[in-house]
């Protein structure tokens, strides 16, 4: 049979001109099949070639093919291929265009601008649960906490030294005048103290981290020795 160059060339086929893949990583020959599938008149004959695009599917992933929840979305995305308009029986339910494309509600972050950063955002919430509690001795304690906690955040960030009245003044500043340390004349742990205290903690972080680095490096040398030794005796 004689063969045409230029004939040949009218039936090629170019991706330009095909139909583009809804879901690409299957491959235009899956896609195939399942309009082939999606054409077959005979109900059950529909299913079984349903199933058989399922299995090819979950071959492409063997070790995840058998688990509910990835055979819950081989399904799903059997139907987007069609085009949502596959009929046949599925043991879930069935996929429409609305559940796969609706677009989850907009979650609400909490927008916190706090007016002095450097204490963090928990420190209101801190402030108002002092100020809801009845007077006392644990709440004039719990404001005292919360002082000491404000010049330790406030040392952090800035290293030098800060004087009891600032604290006192953001304080009062930050409970909208309910928390007065101005008239108790309280006293503060000092800065030294604070300060060897986020040294502490700055030093057990660092401490964690290169103990981590270390059992890291330990184990990679333990590796490598004994792979030594293993192919040192292979050789003997």
């Amino acid at each position: 049979m004689k063969f045409d160059s230029k004939e040949a060339v009218t039936h090629l086929e170019y991706n330009s001109l095909r139909k583009p893949l809804i879901i690409p990583e299957y491959g235009r020959h899956l896609q195939n099949l399942i309009d082939h599938v999606r054409n077959i008149e005979d109900r059950e004959e529909r299913n079984k070639g349903a199933k058989y695009a399922i299995s090819v599917m979950g071959s492409m992933n063997p070790h995840l093919r058998d688990v509910p929840d990835f055979q819950h979305k081989l399904w799903d995305q059997l139907f987007m291929m069609s085009e949502f308009s596959l009929d046949v029986d599925c043991p879930f339910p069935i996929a429409t265009k609305e559940t796969i494309f609706s677009k989850p509600e907009k979650l609400g972050y909490p927008q916190n601008h706090p007016k002095y950063r450097f204490y963090g955002n928990n420190i209101t919430y801190m402030i108002n649960k002092a100020i809801a509690w009845e007077s006392g001795e644990m709440k004039d304690a719990l404001i005292l906490v919360i002082a000491n906690h404000m010049k330790k955040s406030y040392l952090s960030w800035n290293k030098e030294t800060v004087k009891d009245e600032v604290i006192f003044e953001h304080l009062y500043d930050l409970s909208n005048g309910k928390i007065n340390l101005f008239k108790k004349e309280e006293e503060l742990s000092t800065t030294a103290n604070l300060m060897q205290v986020n040294k502490k903690q700055s030093n057990k972080a660092n401490y964690t981290n290169n103990n981590q680095k270390s059992n890291s490096s330990s184990n990679n040398t333990n590796k490598k020795f004994k792979s030594n030794n293993y192919h040192s005796k292979g050789k003997k």
